[in-house]
């Protein structure tokens, strides 16, 4: 098939021509995301590649089969970028990677935990600058403390392996999955009882600023929130007026709701335009990452093995495995 690959970065390249060199597609690169006005850009491709931040909306979806299209695969297990309704309507099928690497998502999510604890990114800038004071710099234990999942899907289950493995009490709240070494309790116990929360969970319409200022209400105060996976989970505004009245202690976050203008793109030379996001970054107690909890070599290797499977599958049956209906 050809396939128009939107929003190519050069990491993505390698990958996936390894990935293609059996299956032959013909991939044609494209710099700019998938919008309703780059949507004709995939004039003469049956498929498109599309990531988290593309806006695969109705518009878009129009001008897509316009253009031909009969498939849109997301290199992404989440899909919430897509209106699904309208590209099947639209008589597009929509494809992804439900899976790749539980274990990169769940290693950064620990990695935040700890940095924010142990002050890391703030002991780092004060060595460089000759500055070798601990004060300020003070952490605590991660053993023993309770650490509340919300998601216990194959990510939630593998970052509870790894804090069972430090110590930790682990309770979970998932009204479909269960996993091993979680206590479940229900969401407003998680909340109380949880001195890190972590956020592990699909966005949805029911999860849609899940944590919001009620519910940052009933966590423990001074407590720490943890989101690797979907920013419209927490409610933005209401977590920096919990930072500065000191209910929530630490924000790290590898997603942000307004993600899509920032993230995966070097601003360096440009002001940033989003005042909610600089507010969030003059807090010394918030580490924000931009969207790189998935990013090993790995991982990119499996997103690519299986977003090419999933194209070539569709090309052969008209159906796919990892379809979503």
């Amino acid at each position: 098939m050809h396939i128009a690959f939107f929003n190519t970065k050069r990491y993505e390249k390698q990958p996936f021509e390894e990935a293609n060199r059996d299956a032959g597609h013909e991939i044609r690169w494209i710099d700019l995301p998938l919008r309703a006005d780059t949507a004709d850009l995939a004039k003469g491709c049956e498929a498109v590649c599309v990531f988290v931040n593309d806006q695969v909306n109705a518009a878009a979806i129009g001008r897509l089969a316009e253009a031909g299209v009969k498939l849109v695969a997301t290199r992404s297990a989440g899909y919430n970028h897509i209106d699904v309704p309208a590209a099947h309507a639209a008589g597009l099928a929509v494809v992804r990677v439900p899976a790749y690497s539980p274990y990169a998502v769940a290693e950064h999510t620990i990695a935040l935990m700890l940095s924010l604890n142990r002050h890391v990114h703030r002991a780092y800038s004060r060595v460089r600058d000759g500055n070798f004071s601990l004060d300020g710099l003070l952490g605590f234990d991660m053993h023993g403390k309770t650490v509340g999942l919300i998601g216990l899907g194959k990510i939630g289950a593998c970052t509870a392996r790894i804090l069972n493995g430090m110590g930790c009490r682990v309770v979970g709240y998932d009204p479909f999955s269960v996993a091993e070494g979680v206590t479940p309790v229900a969401l407003p116990q998680l909340l109380a009882e949880s001195d890190i929360v972590s956020l592990h969970c699909p966005l949805t319409v029911e999860t849609h600023h899940l944590i919001g200022a009620e519910a940052i209400a009933t966590m423990k105060r001074g407590a720490m929130l943890i989101n690797t996976s979907r920013g419209a989970l927490v409610d933005t505004l209401a977590v920096i007026e919990a930072l500065k009245s000191g209910q929530l202690g630490w924000l790290g976050i590898d997603v942000y709701e307004e993600e899509g203008e920032l993230f995966f793109s070097d601003l360096s030379e440009t002001v940033i335009q989003d005042d909610v996001f600089s507010r969030l970054l003059t807090f010394p107690n918030v580490l924000v990452t931009g969207h790189q909890a998935f990013f090993t070599a790995e991982a990119l290797a499996a997103i690519a093995a299986v977003t090419v499977q999933n194209v070539s599958e569709y090309e052969k049956s008209g159906s796919c495995n990892n379809a979503i209906v």
